[in-house]
């Protein structure tokens, strides 16, 4: 009877760890799964929060957008395309104004240069001339007693004198022995002769000269005639 009871509690020993352990099975089960599910609620948590910034984002670029073309709505307006025309016209009358005053300025200077130019265009040549003069004043205030002195004094004069002038760009025209040129030769007299050619300048009154390339005065000339 006894070894009936002690087989008895052992079968209901085993099943109740049977039981125990389907319990513990069941409980894992279940704590894994409310594991997952809290796993994916976070995952779904953080994919609403990036949504919403993003959705938050988009809005904020919408009300930017949307301030901008208030702005351009705005300035296109015609009070204020008015308002710019108007600024934009005194910004160009000071402008025009202030161009006038230098312009003017300009020509009151550049006035007052060409005029002391032409009062004034000389004074580089006098001042080489005054040694000259000097010469022909002590030329007259010495005695003639010597001729061949005095005609050396005044020849030396005459070179001096040639000289600042060919500076300037002075030259004598050459005439004499020369074919007759209107241009550069002002016939005052013929001679018919067969030692020249006709045409040819036989003798010279008064010297020409030119000035750089220009003929200032002709050459006056008797000509040659067959």
């Amino acid at each position: 009877m006894l070894k009936t009871e002690g087989k008895e509690g052992l079968e209901e020993q085993e099943e109740v760890g049977i039981h125990k352990l389907e319990s513990d099975e069941l409980m894992q089960k279940t704590k894994d799964g409310a594991g997952k599910v809290e796993e994916d609620n976070m995952a779904e948590d953080n994919f609403i929060d990036v949504e919403q910034h993003i959705v938050e984002e988009t809005e904020e670029k919408q009300e930017e957008l949307a301030g901008t073309k208030e702005e351009i709505v705005e300035d296109s307006s015609p009070a204020v395309q008015l308002q710019k025309l108007a600024k934009d016209r005194e910004d160009l009358y000071q402008r025009l104004a202030r161009l006038q005053a230098d312009f003017d300025n300009f020509r009151k200077r550049s006035k007052k240069e060409q005029e002391d130019f032409a009062r004034y265009a000389s004074q580089n040549l006098i001042e080489r001339l005054l040694p000259v003069l000097d010469n022909f004043s002590r030329a007259l205030e010495a005695e003639h007693g010597d001729n061949n002195s005095l005609k050396a004094g005044v020849e030396m004069t005459y070179r001096q004198l040639f000289e600042v002038l060919s500076q300037e760009g002075l030259t004598v025209i050459e005439a004499k022995g020369q074919t007759f040129d209107p241009e550069y030769h002002e016939a005052v007299m013929q001679e018919e002769t067969d030692q020249y050619p006709e045409g040819t300048v036989i003798e010279v009154f008064q010297k020409g000269y030119k000035l750089k390339n220009k003929v200032i005065r002709p050459a006056m000339v008797k000509v040659a005639k067959s």
